[in-house]
C-alpha cells in the first residue's frame, strides 16, 4: 500500500493521473490583506477505495469548507474534473496544458466538499483559500492542513500533516483603482438553468449569490440588461425596463427593475455599470429588439429589420435617452456609466453604419460616453467612440498611437497569446494582470462569464461536459464561461480563481507604484512574448514584496 499527500501552489493543473509527489512543505510571501490559494493533493496505489478528508488545524474533517484559524478565514474546496475532448487550436505545444493527459479529465470546477473517494492509481485535489487579515502581524504564519485518509469501513489508514508557511510582508495591499473589469453576465442563463421567471422573487435571490461571486472575483463593472442584450443570436427577452406605449410613437418607462438591479449590484459589491448596447452586434445595421411584454415575444415594438437610424427608432431614443440621463443623475450613476452602441464592428459597411448610429447619439445625447469591443484601429483613429476595447491583438497598436485603451480576449486569439481556455497552462492565465499593468490598459472585458448555452441559440448545455458551446473549433474550450451552476448560486472554476489572482498582482503592482519600464518588468514584451513559467511568478511577487 502507499499513500501520498502534499502541497502544490496554484499555477499547476493537478490532472486525475498526475502523480507529481510535492513535498508535504510549502512557503510563500504574502502582502497583508490579500488573498492567497494554494492546493492539497493525495493519491493512493492501494487497490481499495478509499475515504479522504482534509482540515484545517481547527476545522473537524468533513464539517464545513470554511473555518477560521488564528482569525484567518479559511476555505476548503474539492477541485473537480470536467472532460476536454481536444486541445484548442491553433496553439504551440509549449502553450498547451496537459500534453499526454488531453483528451482526458481536466481539473476545473470547484465544489463546496471537504471530502472524496479516492480511488486506486488517481489523483484528488483539494483547493484551500486564506484570507491573509491586513492588521496581521508580518512575518511567517503557518496554516496547517490535515489529511485523514480512511478504509471504507472507516479505519484509519493514515494520516498527514502538511503545512503551508505564509510569509507576510510589511505592505499593506491597496484596493485595484482605475482600472474597471466588467465580464458579460447572462440574466437569460440564470432563468433558464434554475427555472426562473425574469426579474421574480427566486431570480433576484439567485441573481445576488452570484453577484457577490462576480465581485468577490475582483469584478467590478456589470452589464445591465436594461434591454435584452444584441449579443449571439435572438436571445431570450430580458429585459430589466418596463416600456409602456400610450399612444402612437410615445413612451413611458417604468425603472423599477432597472433600479433594483443596480442596487443589488451595488450591496454586493459592484461599482460600475455598463449599458445595453443600443444597436444590433457586429455593425449596427438595425435597432434593438425593445419589448411591451417579455412574456409575449410578439409584442415588439418594431420589426427586427428596421434600420438602425430609421424615423421609428429615433423617435423612440429621442424619448429613451433623456429618460435614461434622468434616471442616472437620480441614481448618482452618470460618472459610473459605460454605454454601447455594437459589439465587434469590422469592415466597411459597419464602419459606415457605425459611423450614422454615433452621429445620431451625438446628436440626442451629447453626454453619453461610448465604448465598445473593435479591434480594428480604423474606428479608432476616428475617434468613434470614446473608449476603445481592441482584442489583444491589436491592443498595442491603439497605445502605440496614443488612443487609449482598454483590451479583452475570447475565442481569439490563440497561438501564442494570451488567454484563460482550459488547456491554458495557469501561469500564463496568471499573467494577466502583470500584462495590464505593464501597457497600460485602461480595463478589461470578457464577453462569458456565465455563457452556458449552445453557440447563438437558447438551448442550454452542460457545462459540466460542454466547454465550447458546441461551437470548436471556432468558439474555444473553456471561454464561455468561467463560473459552474451549483445547485443554489455559483460554483468557481480554476481559471476564475487564478485570473482573479492576477487581478490581485495588478493591485500590487499599483500599491507598490511600480515604474512599468521596472527591470522586473522587462520580459514582457507584448502579449504574447512573456513569462509563463510559475516560478517566474512566485520570484517576482517575492520580490516586490520584499523591496524596502
Amino acid at each position: 500500500m502507499k499513500i501520498q499527500a502534499w502541497l502544490c501552489d496554484t499555477l499547476h493543473r493537478q490532472f486525475p493521473s498526475d502523480n507529481p509527489g510535492r513535498p508535504k512543505t510549502l512557503d510563500l510571501v504574502v502582502a497583508r490583506g490579500e488573498r492567497v490559494s494554494f492546493q492539497v493533493g493525495v493519491r493512493t496505489e492501494n487497490t481499495e477505495v478509499k475515504d479522504v478528508a482534509v482540515a484545517s488545524d481547527s476545522q473537524p474533517a468533513r464539517s464545513t469548507t470554511r473555518s477560521v484559524v488564528g482569525g484567518w478565514p479559511v476555505q476548503i474546496r474539492r477541485v473537480g474534473y470536467v472532460p476536454l475532448i481536444h486541445h484548442n487550436v491553433p496553439v504551440p505545444r509549449e502553450d498547451l496544458d496537459g500534453l499526454g493527459l488531453i483528451p482526458g479529465y481536466v481539473p476545473d470546477p470547484l465544489f463546496p466538499e471537504t471530502g472524496a473517494l479516492l480511488y486506486t492509481r488517481e489523483t484528488q485535489a483539494f483547493w484551500v483559500t486564506v484570507d491573509v487579515p491586513r492588521n496581521v502581524r508580518p512575518g511567517r504564519h503557518d496554516v496547517t492542513l490535515t489529511v485523514k485518509v480512511t478504509g471504507r469501513s472507516e479505519r484509519t489508514v493514515h494520516t498527514f500533516d502538511l503545512t503551508a508557511r505564509l510569509t507576510v510582508a510589511e505592505v499593506v495591499i491597496r484596493p485595484r483603482k482605475n482600472f474597471p473589469v466588467t465580464h458579460w453576465f447572462y440574466a437569460d442563463a440564470l432563468c433558464d438553468w434554475y427555472k426562473t421567471t425574469p426579474f421574480s422573487v427566486p431570480f433576484w435571490a439567485i441573481c445576488e449569490r452570484y453577484f457577490l461571486n462576480y465581485a468577490g472575483h475582483g469584478s467590478d463593472t456589470v452589464y445591465v440588461p436594461v434591454f435584452t442584450p444584441s449579443l449571439d443570436g435572438v436571445k431570450r427577452p430580458t429585459q430589466l425596463l418596463d416600456v409602456r406605449t400610450p399612444s402612437p410613437g410615445k413612451y413611458e418607462f417604468d425603472w423599477a427593475n432597472v433600479r433594483r438591479w443596480i442596487r443589488l449590484a451595488q450591496a454586493c459589491g459592484i461599482r460600475r455599470f455598463e449599458w445595453a448596447h443600443l444597436f444590433t452586434q457586429w455593425g449596427c445595421a438595425y435597432a434593438i429588439r425593445v419589448y411591451r411584454d417579455m412574456a409575449d415575444e410578439a409584442s415588439l415594438l418594431w420589426p427586427p429589420d428596421t434600420g438602425a437610424t430609421s424615423d421609428t427608432y429615433r423617435n423612440f431614443l429621442s424619448q429613451y435617452l433623456p429618460a435614461l440621463q434622468r434616471f442616472l443623475k437620480e441614481e448618482k450613476l452618470t460618472d459610473c456609466s459605460f454605454f454601447h452602441i455594437s459589439d465587434e464592428p469590422h469592415g466597411e459597411v459597419p464602419l459606415n453604419n457605425y459611423r450614422a448610429a454615433r452621429a445620431m447619439l451625438r446628436e440626442l445625447a451629447p453626454w453619453m460616453k461610448v465604448m465598445d469591443a473593435m479591434s480594428d484601429i480604423a474606428y479608432g483613429r476616428e475617434r468613434l467612440m470614446d473608449i476603445p476595447i481592441p482584442n489583444i491583438r491589436t491592443t498595442l497598436d491603439f497605445i502605440r498611437e496614443g488612443i487609449p485603451s482598454w483590451t479583452y480576449f475570447c475565442c481569439d486569439p490563440r497561438e501564442n497569446y494570451l488567454n484563460r481556455l482550459l488547456d491554458t497552462p495557469l501561469a500564463k492565465i496568471r499573467m494577466s494582470g502583470w500584462l495590464f499593468y505593464k501597457f497600460g490598459c485602461r480595463g478589461f472585458l470578457h464577453w462569458g462569464y456565465n455563457y452556458w448555452y449552445h453557440r447563438q441559440t437558447r438551448h442550454l448545455i452542460d457545462p459540466f461536459i460542454v466547454s465550447d458551446g458546441l461551437g470548436s473549433p471556432g468558439w474555444a474550450h473553456g471561454d464561455p464561461f468561467v463560473v459552474y451552476p451549483g445547485p443554489d448560486g455559483p460554483l468557481d472554476s480554476i481559471r476564475w480563481e487564478v485570473f482573479a489572482e492576477s487581478l490581485q498582482d495588478l493591485a500590487l503592482l499599483q500599491t507598490l507604484n511600480v515604474d512599468p519600464d521596472d527591470p522586473l518588468l522587462r520580459p514582457l514584451k507584448d502579449f504574447r512574448t512573456f513569462p509563463r513559467n510559475p516560478a517566474w511568478v512566485l520570484n517576482a511577487r517575492r520580490q516586490l514584496l520584499e523591496r524596502k
